[in-house]
């Protein structure tokens, strides 16, 4: 009998937003009794990716059985970062939902070029994902460009999902819940169901 995978929730740099859809995904799969784990919070070097990406690697750890990963955001890149450096076995599939594009300056209120450079988050890895993936893009992103973030969906070998006018698909952006996110998860733990999970 297959295991179910533990949903493990990767935030991206602004961590736990309570309206987020994140926080909502794992409220709801909690409630369900569905077998999820999130990043948690930095209390220190929080702007740096080594961090971020060994603090997604202790979660993975502590999970027995398969993974899907969630992420939005940098946690995106967290997610390529640590697949580009760690064994992902393990991980049967990631939902990789609106980017940022942190090669190109964000908009103000976000770190600068420089701060994300000096901390590790440049440049952003670009070689074929171990697993299978979904980039849930946007067209009116601030922090990524469709085609730009179409064309690192090709190259990590995701299939890409136009999401439309959504923004950064955030609360900022109006959006709080967001249905797609679970049924994007399901839909990726069925088509992955025979994937079997390395011991």
């Amino acid at each position: 009998m297959s295991v179910e995978p533990t949903v493990v929730i990767v935030p991206g740099l602004r961590d736990h937003v309570a309206d987020h859809w994140q926080t909502h995904l794992a409220a709801d799969l909690e409630r369900d009794g569905r077998p999820v784990r999130t990043v948690p919070p930095r209390t220190h070097d929080k702007l740096s990716r080594e961090a971020r990406v060994a603090a997604l690697d202790g979660v993975i750890r502590l999970v027995d059985g398969p993974v899907v990963l969630v992420a939005h955001s940098a946690g995106v890149l967290t997610t390529v970062h640590w697949a580009s450096e760690q064994p992902t076995g393990r991980v049967r599939g990631a939902l990789l939902v609106t980017p940022a594009d942190v090669e190109l300056p964000l908009p103000e209120g976000y770190p600068t070029s420089a701060e994300l450079d000096r901390n590790g988050w440049t440049p952003i890895p670009r070689r074929r994902l171990p697993f299978p993936s979904v980039v849930a893009a946007s067209r009116t992103d601030p922090l990524g460009g469709y085609r730009r973030i179409t064309g690192m969906a090709e190259v990590w070998g995701s299939r890409v999902i136009d999401l439309g006018d959504v923004g950064h698909l955030n609360p900022a952006s109006g959006y709080g819940p967001w249905g797609g996110a679970r049924e994007l998860v399901q839909e990726l733990i069925d088509d992955t169901a025979g994937i079997a999970a390395a011991s």
